[in-house]
């Protein structure tokens, strides 16, 4: 695993507002355990809850700290189906893949709120979900996924024309949307740390700060971290971007790439009302989107862009805000009070990996950008297969994925290319 320096969560308006921080210790010595999860954002949490609700014993092992990495940063959108939507999979994985993941594609958001009311997490939930059309092209993409997902069984969904996303969302720049009454917004952080304590309080181990620096495979594969070592029966992989070199084989097919957040100061009632009269979340359809909602006490969280290989730029504020004013020229002078960067892992067919590396290490990985419904559906079905029903996890593992074109000194130029050709595919509405 690539070497993490800093351990603190970012400066975003997620860390500053979060619950009260989880108390879990550093790894020392030696361990053993039924199953070792490396990875303690989403997907290794609800890995952890779903195989400690059906009795295992679990151990959850984190670099940095639970939901330090995209987990803890990201738009906090509760987005249905896959970053590639089921009609992709029906053209190149065939019908009988496309069936099986579709009845899956609306499940990984009724996930996330059972978990909140089981567990009764404190995470600002608010329902409803706006799909953004800035061009005709666009509006007919909607109309033709809103057909897709009613095929599949998904009935939460209506069509807005320009009066009706305008009373939605307080900007001139859409034709039209799709409002999604069965997505919704939470405060990332404080789910994941919910989450976690849910671990804990059913006996779950969580150790942060506890980087992985080697697995051992073998009959009973080892995780070893600088003070300590954990020797287990099954282990779940679940670092997405932040997992380095430290699997080679999962490393070649995907790559980090990061995105930018901003935060406003909380905004007058009457303003903050006017935005978004529905509190919906709301995300346009440009191929490298713009998303953006109202948090808990009126600020609103803007996010776009994406910065292939990861780097993090230099002024978040001059990349962000400029868009955030072209959606909302009203906040021109309103301060920004907190910005950030983070990373998640894109494959190049923008469908998650799923599989095996032999028979007792299982991993999913590369949400590419929609991950906070798909991981915790991951959690599931990785939990499933551990138990031995392993349909639905061998349905993500039959996608094929190849690695980006000159492999990793070449992908993130070639990444940026397809980027730019398709962004102007999006300026010019074809």
């Amino acid at each position: 695993m690539a070497s993490i320096s800093d351990t603190r969560y970012p400066p975003s308006y997620y860390a500053a507002s979060a619950n009260n921080p989880l108390q879990a210790p550093a790894l020392e010595g030696d361990q053993e355990t039924e199953v070792c999860v490396i990875g303690a954002g989403y997907t290794g949490l609800s890995t952890a809850l779903h195989l400690l609700e059906q009795g295992h014993d679990v151990t959850v092992v984190e670099a940095a700290r639970v939901g330090w990495g995209a987990s803890g940063r990201n738009g906090g959108q509760i987005v249905n189906s896959y970053s590639r939507d089921i009609d992709v999979i029906e053209r190149t994985a065939g019908a009988r893949v496309a069936t099986e993941l579709g009845a899956m594609a609306f499940e990984g958001g009724r996930i996330i709120r059972e978990l909140i009311d089981r567990y009764d997490i404190q995470c600002d939930l608010k329902q409803g979900g706006i799909f953004a059309a800035l061009n005709s092209r666009q509006m007919e993409e909607l109309t033709r996924q809103k057909a897709l997902w009613e095929r599949y069984g998904y009935k939460q969904l209506q069509l807005l024309d320009g009066d009706g996303i305008r009373d939605k969302v307080a900007t001139q720049r859409y034709v039209g949307g799709l409002l999604d009454q069965g997505s919704g917004h939470i405060h990332p952080l404080n789910l994941a740390l919910g989450e976690a304590r849910a671990v804990q309080k059913l006996g779950g181990r969580i150790y942060e700060q506890s980087e992985v620096i080697a697995i051992e495979r073998g009959v009973r594969p080892v995780v070893r971290t600088a003070h300590g070592q954990i020797r287990a029966r099954v282990l779940v992989i679940a670092g997405n971007a932040y997992l380095g070199g430290l699997v080679p084989e999962l490393k070649a097919k995907s790559m980090p790439c990061g995105t930018q957040m901003i935060a406003t100061e909380p905004l007058p009632d009457t303003l903050a009302a006017s935005l978004i009269p529905g509190g919906e979340c709301v995300e346009d359809c440009n191929y490298l989107l713009d998303y953006y909602r109202l948090s808990a006490d009126r600020r609103l969280l803007y996010g776009g862009g994406v910065v292939y290989g990861a780097r993090d730029p230099a002024d978040i504020d001059r990349l962000i805000r400029p868009k955030m004013l072209r959606t909302f020229p009203q906040l021109d002078g309103v301060n920004i009070e907190y910005r950030w960067t983070g990373n998640f892992l894109m494959t190049l067919s923008r469908l998650p990996q799923v599989g095996r590396l032999g028979n007792n290490i299982l991993y999913s990985q590369g949400c590419s950008g929609h991950g906070v419904t798909y991981t915790h559906l991951a959690g599931r079905i990785l939990s499933e297969a551990i138990g031995g029903n392993t349909r639905r996890f061998d349905a993500f593992a039959s996608l094929r994925h190849y690695p980006f074109p000159g492999g990793h000194l070449l992908q993130a130029p070639f990444s940026a290319l397809g980027a730019w050709y398709y962004t102007l595919r999006d300026r010019l509405g074809l």
